[in-house]
């Protein structure tokens, strides 16, 4: 039960995004504990979320470093796997479906299920209803705290598998993705409350539908009302028939190898001098590259300033930044040199605005955490000394009109990280991304879904530039409105897009931007009270 619930989970999110999965999983998890003490229960959950990560993160293997690639997989998963490993010890004491130790059936066996499981469904359906609904809050607190331990790894919560469903994620406006999550694993929990009271209650015929009435009705106002979201952005676009701005976005398709190779770096730049070419002939405002340097060295870069001419469109692309200052970098970089990962805007007049630097860093693949004191680290992975963190974010102001907010690789997974880039006067957010570190992967899908809900929770569009898929863009509402190579099935193939972006479209500001993560941090408040009150009850008593 254990590996089908960690499967499931994992084949929720894309690929292959069976998102129905995500209904069942917290259900098969929940399921498989019942009847467990609190090791063994722990013991469960942990063998659930391993085998859950293993599979979601998959991709990592395909990092071109092997021993990294399979030692980061592991240990991210590992990891991980503690989160699952906690929801499911928590809530066998918050639903009393763990065996009282003084049962005599032994943990584990069919015995002890039954009788768990019976002690839960003959509790009034109040008690009941609030377990569930504090279980799956439980969920969320636990997806936060992922989010912000350790400096953090967001990466396909439980909500992300519904990115498809766009009435649905609409309350990521109010709630962020966690209020996804809540009303999915809720759901689920409450299908599987309904069925063990089906079972273990057959005098009552019809008990069973109490335990789905209040989630059900919940579910479906939340879509009527994302439904309705839906139209009214799409009316408005339609009455304020605003300007559009024609964004040219490039999608390389080089393998990372190819991109360290310097023998491959003409190869390399030839082929995106070559789709440049293909892009400015229809005649954008702005052309767009992805994260990544592709063989652009000094006399290479001339050669693009010639191809874009006098008075061309504007030309955005991602490539390191080195500023000379005294000291040494907190990065471990040259003495008196800070490396940055940028993003840089070129104006068609020749002026080049302060580039953004990258303030958030994936771990071994921009910097190594602790190199000072544990050298050692730098043998599992080959990017040598590192990156140094911006402190701000920033916007480009295009010449042609309008304002991105640039983001660069897995910044756009942080929900709490993307809030601070989103001023009033943004038109949209621009995602620059080189997953080509993952081959031809789940990577580029998962990373896609993540990005989307930054998109609906902040209330702007999204723009995603990527080395190999999925480059496009996505309206307020989360709606994909082109994707590169999408309807043709290949989304990793290289090519260029001609993307209209609406600019200054009336908007107002999402109540998510406004307050930010107070709905997961009230679940986390709330599951911090009740293990406190789990811990005083457990307390036995002085002995005079």
């Amino acid at each position: 039960m254990a590996v089908l619930a960690g499967v499931a989970a994992a084949l929720a999110h894309p690929t292959p995004g069976w998102a129905g999965l995500a209904w069942v999983a917290p259900a098969l998890l929940w399921f498989g504990a019942v009847g467990l003490r609190g090791a063994e229960g722990f013991r469960y959950g942990y063998v659930a979320g391993l085998v859950h990560f293993l599979v979601l993160l998959r991709w990592m293997r395909h990092i071109p470093f092997p021993v990294g690639a399979y030692a980061g997989w592991i240990a991210l998963s590992a990891y991980c796997a503690l989160f699952p490993a906690l929801w499911v010890r928590l809530g066998l004491r918050w639903t009393g479906g763990d065996t009282p130790e003084t049962s005599p059936a032994p943990t584990g066996s069919w015995d002890s299920w039954i009788s768990a499981a019976r002690t839960y469904a003959r509790q009034p359906w109040a008690l009941r209803a609030s377990q569930l609904m504090t279980l799956a809050l439980g969920w969320v607190a636990l997806e936060y705290l992922r989010s912000h331990l350790l400096s953090g790894f967001p990466w396909a919560p439980l909500g992300v598998s519904q990115w498809r469903q766009l009435p649905l994620i609409q309350l990521a406006s109010v709630t962020g993705v966690y209020g996804v999550s809540f009303v999915v694993c809720w759901s689920s929990l409450a299908l599987g409350g309904a069925f063990l009271s089906m079972g273990l209650r057959p005098e009552s015929r019809w008990s069973w539908t109490a335990e789905a009435r209040l989630p059900l009705l919940v579910t479906l106002l939340i879509m009527g009302w994302g439904f309705w979201e839906v139209m009214g952005y799409r009316r408005l676009e339609r009455l304020a028939n605003p300007r559009t701005a024609r964004l040219v976005l490039v999608q390389p398709s080089v393998p990372q190898t190819l991109q360290w190779d310097p023998d491959e770096q003409g190869r390399t730049f030839a082929k995106i001098e070559g789709l440049s070419r293909q892009a400015l002939s229809l005649e954008p405002e702005v052309l767009i590259w992805p994260e990544g340097t592709f063989g652009l060295s000094e006399t290479n870069y001339g050669r693009m300033i010639a191809l874009l001419g006098k008075n061309g469109p504007d030309w955005i692309l991602g490539a390191d930044d080195s500023v000379t200052r005294e000291g040494r970098s907190d990065a471990g970089s040259r003495p008196g040199t800070a490396r940055y990962n940028a993003a840089f805007l070129r104006r068609g007049d020749g002026s080049m605005p302060p580039a953004y630097w990258k303030r958030r860093l994936v771990p071994f693949g921009e910097y190594v955490p602790l190199a000072r004191w544990l050298p050692f680290l730098k043998w599992l992975t080959p990017i040598g000394d590192g990156f140094e963190s911006g402190d701000r974010p920033w916007t480009f102001k295009l010449s042609g009109g309008g304002i991105a907010a640039p983001v660069i690789c897995f910044e756009d997974v942080f929900p709490h990280g993307i809030r601070d880039h989103v001023r009033p006067e943004v038109d949209f957010l621009l995602g620059i991304t080189n997953d080509g570190w993952f081959a031809e992967s789940a990577a580029q899908w998962q990373h896609t879904a993540s990005a989307v809900f930054r998109s609906v929770e902040n209330g702007v569009a999204l723009v995603r530039v990527c080395n190999n898929g999925l480059t496009g863009w996505w309206d307020a509402c989360g709606t994909p409105r082109d994707v590169l190579g999408e309807s043709a099935g290949n989304v990793y193939a290289p090519g260029v897009l001609l993307a209209s972006v609406p600019l200054g479209l009336p908007r107002t500001e999402t109540p998510y931007h406004r307050h930010g993560d107070l709905f997961a941090q009230g679940a986390l408040a709330l599951v911090s009270w009740r293990l406190l009150r789990t811990f005083r009850t457990r307390r036995p008593a002085v002995q005079g």
